[in-house]
């Protein structure tokens, strides 16, 4: 079987798309996202507040969303206001709208 040639930049956007969609695997990554989008920003406490969840959970949460670039922080001590990471945002709602206009149809397996 003949391997396909993947070039680089291929290869970085499978990879950004794969950090986006497994910070995106939790229902409480998504709350917080779906929460910032409606707020613009807040602080930790104020997801304490609203999550049924303790404040190292939402820590955890955050860093999670953070590190995959999806939000930002910025340190005011002894908070950190998060919001969207809008730029990120964007290169994630596109990589994963040509993820899902992929056609699989067009490929079909008979088993």
């Amino acid at each position: 079987m003949k391997r396909a040639n993947i070039d680089t930049t291929f290869k970085e956007d499978v990879n950004q798309l794969a950090r986006f969609t497994k910070a995106l695997g939790h229902p409480i990554r998504i709350s917080i996202l779906q929460y910032l989008h409606k707020q613009a920003c807040c602080f930790t406490g104020d997801l304490v507040d609203i999550l049924p969840i303790a404040q190292s959970t939402v820590s955890q949460h955050l860093k999670e969303l953070k590190d995959a670039g999806l939000i930002k922080g910025e340190v005011n001590p002894p908070k950190i206001k998060y919001c969207i990471h809008q730029e990120n945002w964007e290169k994630a709602k596109t990589l994963l709208n040509d993820f899902f206009d992929v056609d699989f149809n067009e490929s079909v397996c008979e088993i």
